[in-house]
């Protein structure tokens, strides 16, 4: 299966709909179309790269409605909201909730073409974020209950003298732990332990 990026269109009307496919045709992209909401989320996988072309107003569910229910997965792919005149106000709201952008019908070509790029790229970008983040994670429970004890007490300032008092432990204990954890969490550095604890949310 190619994991080359695909452009997603949803919008009920399929003269709309068919101008779009051969848009990104034209330029060698990748694209599905749906003619609405409910048909583009039955097949929905987060795991899959590329961007949204989503029409505002559309029976049942409309694209509001559908932005909201994807912003509540952890990778929500970037959406380019396509609006009449008359929906301007609603594509604002949803540009405000984390659209790429809007673009009123009748759309350029090339406004559509460069918007449809840039979401690439921003997909690509939060791809990439979210992968780095969960192998953080996964570094950060393999450590010990011990172990963990020992990194919130070092993101904290702590010294090792101060640790092993707390703790009941001796400081060659405590440098030993400090030790692991650095080599468990691949940290070079103090700095690069503590950019990973802030991902983590470990310190606020």
């Amino acid at each position: 299966m190619s994991n080359e990026p695909c452009v997603y269109i949803v919008d009920d009307d399929e003269q709309v709909r068919d101008a779009l496919t051969l848009l990104m045709e034209s330029v060698g992209l990748n694209s599905a179309s749906f003619a609405s909401a409910q048909d583009y989320l039955d097949q929905f996988d987060a795991t899959k790269s590329g961007c949204l072309i989503l029409d505002v107003r559309m029976p049942g569910l409309s694209g509001l409605d559908l932005q909201a229910r994807l912003t509540a997965e952890k990778i929500c792919p970037p959406i380019i909201i396509i609006t009449g005149h008359g929906d301007v106000p609603m594509a604002v709201r949803a540009v405000t909730a984390g659209a790429v952008d809007f673009i009123e019908k009748p759309f350029n070509n090339q406004s559509m073409l460069d918007n449809v790029h840039r979401a690439i790229e921003q997909d690509a970008k939060q791809r990439g974020e979210s992968s780095r983040l969960q192998d953080i994670e996964q570094r950060y429970n393999d450590l010990t209950p011990r172990e963990k004890e020992v990194l919130q007490c070092v993101i904290e300032g702590k010294r090792n003298k101060i640790i092993a008092a707390e703790m009941s432990i001796s400081q060659s204990t405590v440098e030993a732990h400090r030790s692991k954890v650095m080599e468990k969490m691949t940290a070079n550095t103090l700095s690069d332990l503590m950019r990973m604890s802030l991902l983590l949310k470990l310190i606020d």
